[in-house]
C-alpha cells in the first residue's frame, strides 16, 4: 500500500471543550473522578472500528482511516499518562511539544495492522484509566502548562484528554 496523501494539520486550540464542550462530538464536561471509566468504556467502541473490513480505508483522502485514528487515540494515552504523572511528580510542568501529524507519518500510522492496534489501543487506555483513577482528591488542582501557555489543573487536564478520545469515537462511527 502507498503512503496516502497528508491530512493537512490540525491548528485549533480545542482548550475550549473545557468548560463548553463539543457541538461537533456530542461530548459535554463530566467529573473529573469519571475520566478512568468514560476512557475504558470506549475501548469496546474502539475494538469494533478496528474488527471492520474497512477499518484501514480512509472515508476521503485526506480524512484519517478508523485504524489512523485508533493510533493517534493509543498515542494519546501514553503521552497524556506521562504528561499526568509529570504534573502529579512536578510543580507547573511545561510539556514537551507533540505533533501528533508528524508521529502519524513517522511511525505509520496509515500502515499499521487493526487487530495489532485495537489491542495496543486497550492497554494504553487501560493504564491511563488506572492513572487517573489513582489521582487523590487533593491533587486534580495540580497545573501544569503546554509549550504554548495553555495552563491546565489536573481536573481540567482529564477534561480536555476525555474529549480528545470522545472526538474521535465520533469519527469513527459517524
Amino acid at each position: 500500500m502507498q503512503q496516502p496523501p497528508a491530512v493537512p494539520p490540525e491548528t485549533a486550540d480545542w482548550t475550549f471543550v473545557i468548560t463548553e464542550g463539543c457541538t461537533e462530538c456530542g461530548f459535554s464536561p463530566q467529573e473529573v473522578t469519571s475520566t478512568g471509566e468514560r476512557l475504558r468504556a470506549t475501548i469496546p467502541t474502539w475494538r469494533a472500528a478496528l474488527a471492520r473490513d474497512d477499518a484501514s480505508v480512509r472515508p476521503s483522502p485526506t480524512v484519517w482511516s478508523p485504524v489512523e485514528y485508533a493510533c493517534h487515540v493509543r498515542d494519546t494515552c501514553r503521552i497524556f499518562r506521562n504528561r499526568l504523572e509529570l504534573m502529579l511528580r512536578e510543580d507547573d510542568p511545561v510539556f514537551a511539544n507533540w505533533d501528533q501529524d508528524a508521529t502519524a507519518v513517522d511511525e505509520g500510522y496509515f500502515h499499521q495492522v487493526p487487530a495489532e492496534v485495537a489491542d495496543q489501543l486497550a492497554a494504553e487506555a487501560a493504564a491511563t484509566a488506572a492513572a487517573f483513577d489513582a489521582v487523590r482528591a487533593d491533587q486534580w488542582e495540580r497545573p501544569g502548562r503546554r509549550s504554548n501557555g495553555s495552563a491546565f489543573t489536573v481536573g481540567t487536564f482529564a477534561v480536555y484528554f476525555l474529549h480528545d478520545i470522545a472526538h474521535h469515537v465520533h469519527d469513527v462511527t459517524r
